[in-house]
């Protein structure tokens, strides 16, 4: 069952959701919501058990998160959006898409990934660390618990196949950090797996939206205005 997600509204026009990362809130597109506001509806919800978002019952899993994205869009009677994705909101996003395609206007996917596999081994390495960690702890602990569901994200989701991407069909943007998380050649194969999508790699790491904010958000506003 879907949860009714905490989100926040700016602008007028087309609708632009943002999707925040793992263990994130919707503030970490701070730099993103005046710029596009001023030529898109920016909405900017807090993923189920984030920022002010409830919790809900369900496990933790993009398939649950693409549900509850699904719910939102049509609480706001919005038919139609770009999906803007960053990190774990990347793999909602790109998850949405293949679930929900009618509602999907075009798709940036920021650091996305397909599987655990795409993270870089030394990242990936301290994250399974980490969990196995976590999971040793006693289950009444609520804050390993968090952190617990937050791991499995990482370490043993998403699973979507390479050739389930060739499905998508909307103007996609696939960008990443130049020394991101997400290992160039990963990056680049789920570019290549959408038919037609744009790759585009900005100086910089995962958080790229963040540390180099001007040139993200032109890569993003010149893909929306088809300027490419």
């Amino acid at each position: 069952m879907s949860v009714k997600l905490y989100f926040s509204e700016k602008g007028y026009g087309t609708p632009l959701v943002l999707l925040h990362g793992n263990g994130e809130d919707g503030g970490f597109f701070k730099n993103q919501i005046d710029f596009f506001a001023s030529k898109y509806r920016v909405i900017t919800p807090d993923t189920r058990g984030h920022g002010r978002s409830p919790r809900g019952t369900e496990p933790f899993t993009f398939d649950t998160f693409a549900d509850d994205l699904k719910s939102l869009l049509c609480s706001l009677g919005i038919e139609k959006a770009h999906i803007l994705g960053f990190s774990d909101g990347g793999n909602i996003a790109a998850v949405f898409a293949l679930k929900y395609p009618q509602y999907v206007e075009s798709l940036i996917l920021n650091s996305a990934n397909l599987s655990p596999a795409g993270l870089k081994k030394s990242f990936l390495i301290k994250a399974r660390a980490d969990y196995l960690k976590c999971c040793l702890l006693p289950h009444f602990i609520k804050k390993a618990q968090k952190r617990r569901e937050l791991l499995h994200l990482m370490v043993k989701q998403p699973d979507i196949r390479p050739e389930q991407l060739k499905s998508i069909k909307c103007p996609t943007l696939v960008v990443a950090g130049t020394r991101d998380l997400i290992t160039a050649g990963h990056t680049r194969l789920i570019a290549d797996s959408i038919p037609g999508a744009r790759l585009v790699f900005i100086e910089g790491g995962h958080d790229i939206a963040q540390t180099a904010s001007v040139e993200f958000n032109k890569t993003v506003e010149r893909f929306l205005e088809k300027s490419f």
